[in-house]
């Protein structure tokens, strides 16, 4: 395993992470989500993420089990939860959102059902345009004061207001978010390369990223169509393929990145993975599994970073455009 900074700060995630979304508390129970932990632990993997809302918050509480049982120790991994949406099924007003009293609520709920003392990362999980970004950023240096959390960030957040939090921060000496998680990979990469720009080199941003493989787009398993029991059957009508306007175009673009995988060799979601990891801004790339053997495959992602050579990858870029 390799080990990146988040951003300017001195945390040191794995190159590669584990998260829960789609997955634990759903998909899978403790036993298959314990074999998948202790997978990814044993691989060097020191970053495990999840949110409030992730299974309504059992995800939460299955990996919180797992950790505890596999009986890691906790100076050696990182665990973050997020907070936007609650994790009620249909939360009452106070139970979501970015009000000083939802982000304080759930970090205080996640650290019970994570099991844990503090979270290492507390993303604000989308913006919420009912509460002032002055409050959120306060009631996020709160809990870092109080050592609930070590840092906070934000996720798909427009650039504009990661920058307005930041100077809320600065003016009146408050921890400034540290890290974004946005969505990247071959299909979907103009934020995180053209929005956020600025803010790597301006306020030491890193980004913890999801979906390198467009929700398995990118695995050539949806060239033929929607496989029953697939990512794609359990997202529905949020599946990307749903896009009338760009659904098709992606998956030609997904077409052609699989037959040049082909030719080189390569499983088409070790590519995915590698392409994600040549961004230097890119702090660790989440990956999602529901199988050992996926896991296992997806984690050999970083062969291949040094592995390919230089025309390869340009033709990867071409490919794909």
């Amino acid at each position: 395993m390799r080990y990146r900074r988040l951003g300017r700060s001195g945390l040191q995630l794995s190159a590669l992470s584990f998260g829960a979304w789609l997955t634990a508390g759903t998909r899978l129970g403790r036993g298959e989500s314990r074999e998948l932990v202790a997978l990814a632990w044993d691989h060097g993997v020191n970053f495990f993420d999840n949110a409030e809302n992730y299974a309504h918050g059992e995800a939460e509480r299955v990996m919180g089990d797992v950790i505890a049982d596999l009986r890691l120790p906790r100076d050696g991994f990182c665990v973050s939860s997020k907070v936007r949406f609650g994790s009620a099924a249909d939360p009452r007003p106070t139970q979501s959102g970015l009000s000083r009293k939802h982000v304080r609520d759930a970090c205080h709920d996640a650290l019970r059902r994570l099991r844990v003392d503090y979270l290492d990362l507390f993303f604000c999980h989308r913006p919420d345009p009912d509460t002032p970004v002055a409050e959120t950023v306060w009631a996020m240096d709160a809990l870092i004061r109080q050592g609930k959390v070590l840092y906070w960030g934000t996720s798909e957040w427009p650039a504009a207001l990661i920058r307005e939090a930041i100077q809320v921060a600065r003016t009146h000496h408050l921890h400034a978010p540290t890290m974004e998680q946005p969505q990247y990979n071959l299909l979907h990469r103009d934020r995180v390369e053209l929005e956020y720009a600025p803010l790597y080199a301006e306020h030491g941003l890193g980004i913890t990223v999801w979906s390198p493989l467009a929700s398995g787009l990118l695995t050539g398993k949806y060239n033929e169509g929607v496989p029953e029991g697939s990512r794609f059957a359990h997202l529905g009508e949020a599946s990307p393929l749903h896009d009338r306007e760009h659904g098709e175009a992606k998956l030609e673009r997904a077409r052609r990145f699989a037959a040049l995988a082909a030719e080189l060799g390569v499983a088409p979601a070790q590519l995915a993975i590698a392409w994600c990891l040549l961004n230097p801004h890119v702090s660790t790339v989440l990956l999602g599994a529901s199988s050992t053997v996926q896991l296992r495959e997806n984690l050999g992602a970083l062969e291949l970073v040094d592995r390919l050579d230089e025309p390869a990858w340009r033709r990867l870029e071409a490919v794909t455009r």
